[in-house]
This record gives C-alpha cells, sequence and structure tokens, in this order.
C-alpha cells in the first residue's frame, strides 16, 4: 500500500495528462537520465525474472540489497507514464521481503519458496484485487506449464487474503469490480468457437509482443548502457506524438476503451501502441510489468473484434483476449482466467478458459521470462522424470 501510496503522489507531477505532449517528452527523457544516474547510485534493481530463477535455485531472493534502486527507479518509470505496470516492481518487492523474512526466521529452502510466494501472492492481490487469481498467477508464473510448487497453494492463498483485507483497511475501497466490462448475453456452444478464435489471436499477439521485444532489445543492446533509459524516454515521447496510448500500462485507459465507442482504426492504433510503448519500455530498462498492459491489448482487440463480427458476444471476445493475450506471455492459464473474471466481476469462465488454454498449447516453445522452467525435485536437484529442466 505504501508503494502504491506513493506512486499516486508522484503521478500528480509526472502523469502524461499534467503536461502538453511536447513538454511531457522532456519529462520522459529527463527520468531516462534519472534512471541511469539511480541505478549507477544504488545498484541493479534486477527484475522478476531474476526472482523467479533464485526461487527455483534457493527458494527466494537471495537479499534485499535491490529494493532501494527498484523502489524509487520503478516508481518513476511508472509514474511518468512509461507503459508498463506496478505489477512486478511490486510482487518483486513483497516476494522479496517474504523471502528475508523467512532467512532470518531460519526456513530451509523449501519453506523459504512457501513464504516467498506468499509474499508475491499478497503484492499480486493488492494491485489485481482478485486473491484466489492472485495466488494461482504468483504460482504458474515460475513455469512454462501450469502450477508446480502445489504445496504452496494455499499459503499464497492466504498471503493473498490478508494482502486483500489489508488493501481494503487501508483504502477503503469496496468490492466492486476494477474494471467495468460488457456484460455477457446468454451463452452458448458457438461462444466457445469464438473464444478457441480468441486464443488463437492471443497467441499471434504473445509472438508479435516477445518478437518485437528481441528486436528492440537488440538494438538496445548497441547503446552504450547508460544511455539506453534515455533513448527510451525519447522514444516513448515520439510515440505518445502518434498515440497516447503509447503511455503509461494501461488500467485507467483500459476502462476508456470498454465503455467508449471507438472506431476500429482507433482500436487497432491503441492496441499497436500499447504493445510498442511496452516493448520499447522493457528492452530500454524502464522498470515496470507487462501484465497489464497485455490485457490492455487484448480488451482493444477484443472491442475490434466485435465491431467486425458484430454477432460474437462482445463479453466473450474482450474477456477472451485479455486473458489470451496475458497467456501468451506469462503462461498463467488459471491465474489469468481468474484475476480477469474476478476484476471484472463476470460469469465467463468456461469460454475464458477454453481462449486461455488454446493460448497456452499454441505458445509452450514461446519464452518471454527465461528463467521459468520445471520443478526441481529437492532429494535429486533434477527435474522429475520426464520433465526437462527449461520447463
Amino acid at each position: 500500500m505504501a508503494y502504491l501510496g506513493v506512486l499516486h503522489l508522484l503521478e500528480r507531477g509526472l502523469w502524461p495528462s499534467g503536461w502538453p505532449v511536447l513538454t511531457h517528452g522532456l519529462v520522459l527523457a529527463g527520468v531516462g537520465v534519472a534512471i541511469t544516474l539511480l541505478t549507477r547510485a544504488l545498484g541493479n534493481p534486477g527484475d522478476v525474472e531474476l526472482l523467479v530463477d533464485n526461487i527455483h535455485v534457493s527458494g527466494g531472493a537471495e537479499d534485499l540489497r535491490r529494493l532501494p534502486s527498484l523502489v524509487p527507479v520503478s516508481l518513476l518509470c511508472i509514474a511518468a507514464g512509461g507503459a508498463l505496470g506496478p505489477e512486478a516492481p511490486l510482487v518483486q518487492t513483497t516476494g522479496t521481503v517474504g523471502s528475508g523474512a523467512a532467512r532470518r526466521a531460519g526456513l530451509d529452502a523449501g519453506a523459504t519458496r512457501i513464504v516467498t510466494l506468499a509474499g508475491m501472492a499478497s503484492g499480486f492481490t493488492v494491485l489485481f484485487g482478485a486473491p484466489l487469481g492472485s495466488a494461482v498467477f504468483a504460482l504458474e508464473i515460475l513455469h512454462r506449464r501450469g502450477l508446480e510448487y502445489y504445496e504452496a497453494l494455499m499459503p499464497a492463498v492466504l498471503g493473498s487474503v490478508a494482502g486483500y483485507a489489508v488493501h481494503l483497511v487501508a483504502s477503503g475501497a469496496g468490492l466492486a469490480p476494477v474494471w467495468d466490462l460488457p456484460e455477457a448475453g446468454p451463452l452458448g456452444p458457438a461462444d466457445l468457437g469464438w473464444a478457441l478464435a480468441c486464443g488463437v489471436v492471443g497467441a499471434g499477439v504473445a509472438a508479435a509482443f516477445v518478437a518485437v521485444h528481441r528486436l528492440l532489445r537488440a538494438a538496445s543492446e548497441r547503446l552504450p548502457p547508460g544511455g539506453r533509459p534515455l533513448a527510451g524516454g525519447v522514444a516513448l515521447g515520439l510515440l505518445a506524438a502518434v498515440s497516447p496510448y503509447a503511455l503509461t500500462f494501461g488500467e485507467a485507459q483500459l476502462g476508456r476503451v470498454t465503455s467508449t465507442r471507438l472506431a476500429l482504426g482507433a482500436l487497432g492504433l491503441a492496441a499497436a501502441a500499447k504493445l510498442l510503448g511496452s516493448t520499447v519500455s522493457l528492452a530500454t530498462g524502464w522498470k515496470g510489468g507487462f501484465i497489464i498492459p497485455l490485457f490492455f491489448v487484448g480488451a482493444a482487440l477484443g472491442r475490434a473484434g466485435h465491431l467486425l463480427v458484430p454477432g460474437a458476444d462482445e463479453a466473450v471476445l474482450v474477456a477472451g483476449l485479455m486473458v489470451a493475450c496475458a497467456v501468451g506471455v506469462t503462461k498463467t492459464p488459471i491465474g489469468s482466467v481468474l484475476v480477469v473474471t474476478e476484476m471484472a466481476g463476470l460469469t465467463l469462465l468456461p469460454p475464458v478458459l477454453v481462449a486461455s488454454v488454446v493460448t497456452l498449447a499454441l505458445t509452450s516453445r514461446l519464452s518471454m521470462i527465461e528463467s521459468q522452467r520445471g520443478r526441481v525435485e529437492p532429494a535429486t536437484g533434477h527435474p522429475p522424470v520426464g520433465e526437462r529442466s527449461d520447463g
């Protein structure tokens, strides 16, 4: 809650809506310089991928030393309108704190892993307001083929519920859904077919996201490390001149996209701008998460799909593509379904689950989080028989 409170304070001065486009481009460039200076002074902030790797190897984060850099750098990146969200820094922070508490208590690697995952689940819940989905999401994101550390499920649920309770008390927020998505009409067998189509489209979006990120990362690596965040800020400023949807992580924009009448071209441009803005941010060292940006891309494409095929249920297309786009990149088929349906207050679980599973099958060899892998058996230090070490 403290992280989000500071973020909201910084947004009052740095958020794109408070500046003319050209002036805000200078703000983004200045934040790029600040990222470099803070990283040099405070050290490498790390990322969720490193945390995932440490959870597999030793049960949790090595120490708390990355947090003094991660917290201020990520807050600046997000508050200034970088196209990545607070989910990754927040979860990295809560997971790392959980690891530190477990190690101070003298717990072994297995128990440390459980406490770390409970911390991650609480972090997801504070942001998403979806306790069950957040708990499952935290466990699934470690792997490429679904939840494997099953013994951590109930501790993660408890951590998630605790985080949810603290969030409700501290923020005064109610239990209303975060987003108002289109209401579903009477659903039938045809909607499962549309859900399957959402899975296929989501797999294509995931492939495009990973490909563009790798291309931009290769281009970024040609620059001096200290100049990459500045280049990212300049690129984001130029993208914002084309479309405002290139900036911010999309939580508020998603609500506008799903409740406002937009033309087909505007929806397509919004989805493309968000995808490009988030990959630019990732490739140039701006800190944040890409889950909510992917939800936004799916929602925009779902609205566009309904314009193209008015006979299809709009709610199925929007929710199905939100989930499919996220699952294709994160490999969290159950957690993403639960998060979207909880956040949106929908009863679309069967068709959305179909979209999720189809995308997972089509993108099984596609990898964005390289440290995802299969479970390691503590007795042997090797994956179970029949499982590859890379997941």
